[in-house]
C-alpha cells in the first residue's frame, strides 16, 4: 500500500497507510493490522481512528435494483491524539471477524461477486476523511468447507455469489449471502438452480437452502427451502449426509419425487 493524502481543513495535507498484516481470515478469527499517518503542514487534533468492515449489497427497491456499500462492523482504533506537522505515527489494531462475515475467497482466490473492504477513517478536528480502503478475503470455516465439498461431489456448478439486502432469522447482519449454483447431475431432472447461504455462530452454522424447481410444460415453477445445522465437529462424511437429506427432504416435500 501506499501512503493516500487527505486534505484536511484549510488544505493543509495529512497521509495515511493501512497496513493489514493478513489480508487472508476466517470468521471468528482476528484481523490485525497497522494504521500509518505523517502530519501535513501543520498540526492537528485526531478526534479517533476508526475501522469498518464493509460490503457491496445488492438493493432492490421497487422494479429497481442497485448496489450500495455496507458497513457490517465499526470499530475506534484510537482515541484523540495531536498530530505534529510532518510527524509519522502509528496504530496498531486487533478486530474480531464477525463470525457471520459472509465468504469473499475460496483458497485465496477472490470469490467472483463478492466485495468485501477494510476502510479506515480519519476524524479530524473539523473534517472527516475516508482516509484508506483494503480489500478483505474471508475465507470458509472448515465447516462451511464440507459443505463447498459436499456441493462439489455431487456435481453442483459455481453460478455465482452475492450479497442481498435483508435479515434472516437467528441473523444480526442487515444483509445475506448467497452463493448459486447450477444443479447436480442427480438432481437436474428436479431443478435448475439452488441457492446457499450460511449463518455461522461460535459452534455450529446453520445451512440454509433454496432450490428453484424445474417449471415443465403448462407448469409453473416453485422454490423449496430447507434448513439444517452443522456443528464444528462434524466430519465431511456427516455434512454430506445432512445436505443430502436436506434436498431429499426439499423433494419429498414438493413431490419432485
Amino acid at each position: 500500500m501506499v501512503f493516500r493524502k487527505l486534505m484536511a481543513a484549510f488544505g493543509a495535507g495529512v497521509e495515511v497507510d493501512t497496513v493489514l498484516q493478513n489480508s487472508n481470515v476466517r470468521p471468528g478469527e482476528v484481523l490485525r493490522g497497522q494504521v500509518n499517518f505523517r502530519g501535513g503542514g501543520s498540526d492537528y487534533k485526531v478526534e479517533g481512528i476508526f475501522i469498518d468492515f464493509t460490503a457491496v449489497v445488492e438493493v432492490e427497491s421497487g422494479d429497481n435494483e442497485y448496489k450500495s456499500t455496507y458497513s457490517f462492523l465499526r470499530q475506534q482504533v484510537s482515541g484523540p491524539f495531536q498530530l505534529a506537522s510532518g510527524a509519522p505515527q502509528s496504530t496498531p489494531f486487533e478486530i474480531p471477524v464477525p463470525w457471520e462475515t459472509p465468504i469473499s475467497a475460496i483458497g485465496g482466490h477472490p470469490l467472483r461477486g463478492m466485495q468485501l473492504g477494510v476502510a479506515t477513517e480519519l476524524a479530524l478536528a473539523g473534517a472527516l476523511d475516508k482516509g484508506d480502503r483494503d480489500p478483505l478475503f474471508v475465507n470458509p470455516l472448515p465447516a462451511q468447507d464440507h459443505v463447498l465439498g459436499a456441493l462439489d461431489n455431487m456435481g453442483f456448478r459455481f453460478k455465482k455469489a452475492d450479497l442481498e439486502r435483508g435479515t434472516l432469522h437467528g441473523s444480526q447482519m442487515p444483509f445475506f449471502q448467497e452463493i448459486e449454483y447450477y444443479a447436480g447431475r442427480e438432481y437436474t431432472r428436479h431443478f435448475n438452480e439452488l441457492e446457499l447461504t450460511f449463518i455461522a455462530g461460535p459452534h455450529a452454522l446453520d445451512v440454509i437452502l433454496e432450490a428453484d424447481k424445474r417449471g415443465g410444460f403448462m407448469s409453473s415453477s416453485h422454490d423449496s427451502y430447507n434448513r439444517f445445522t452443522v456443528r464444528y465437529n462434524d466430519h465431511p462424511g456427516q455434512v454430506e449426509q445432512s445436505l443430502r437429506a436436506g434436498l431429499q427432504a426439499m423433494a419429498q416435500k414438493r413431490g419432485w419425487f
